[in-house]
């Protein structure tokens, strides 16, 4: 691989290299599945479930990113979507597609970067990221947030779960240049509300609050530490 620089694209491809976590992390982290890890159990985000029993969201066409074992896209599809659900991990998507037979629906699991997708314009009708946005780097920021408007149809909706900063469950409490500094995401990227805002302005606000504690709850994940919060595209 030629480690010149001649264009923009060089260029991401060199800092991803500097600051992504490889292919081979998130297989190994999806491998062991008795970890106790919050989002191991199939349980969909409390956030989501409250968006379709207030009826902000409906059946269509649905693009999860950073999807792992496939908790939400099941959800999903339960409710009538049709599904793309995108990992980088094939240790997760195979856990996904156990869960999914298990359940009785159909979803397309597709195991690629997030970056590398060829997407349909204006093909869906939500986009949903639980845990994903925060471990991208703040050089491919631009480049997510123009996947995001790409995918959507008019009026879609994009909905998003993140770290708080200096959270429970960790949020970096960095600024984007000291990622640089580091040459770390610090194990994940903490946000507030207010940046959070600012990041996706271009996007008409729902709503934006702290996900709902649900401790020992068979039917939805709920912890602290997490922002969510639902946009829909102007």
């Amino acid at each position: 691989m030629s480690e010149t620089i001649y264009n923009y694209e060089d260029l991401l491809e060199m800092l991803d290299s500097l600051l992504r976590e490889p292919t081979k992390f998130w297989n190994d982290f999806y491998e062991d599945r008795e970890k106790e890890i919050p989002f191991f159990e199939n349980l969909p985000d409390e956030n989501l479930v409250n968006y379709f029993d207030r009826e902000l969201l409906g059946s269509g066409e649905v693009l999860e990113l950073g999807c792992g074992p496939g908790r939400n896209a099941i959800y999903f599809a339960q409710k009538g979507c049709s599904v793309d659900a995108v990992d980088v991990s094939k240790e997760a998507l195979e856990w996904g597609k156990e869960w999914a037979t298990e359940k009785k629906v159909n979803i397309n699991f597709i195991q690629k970067n997030i970056f590398d997708l060829d997407i349909e314009e204006g093909k869906y009708d939500t986009v949903y990221d639980s845990g994903c946005f925060h471990h991208i780097a703040p050089h491919r920021r631009m480049n997510y947030i123009e996947m995001v408007k790409k995918a959507l149809k008019p009026k879609g909706f994009y909905a998003i779960t993140c770290f708080v900063q200096g959270g429970i469950l960790g949020g970096a409490d960095i600024s984007d240049w000291e990622v640089y500094r580091l040459g770390s995401l610090r194990g994940g990227l903490g946000f507030t509300e207010e940046k959070l805002r600012t990041i996706f302005k271009d996007f008409e606000e729902i709503e934006i609050r702290k996900m709902k504690e649900f401790k020992r709850s068979n039917e939805v994940f709920g912890v602290s530490g997490l922002w969510t919060a639902l946009f829909r595209k102007k």
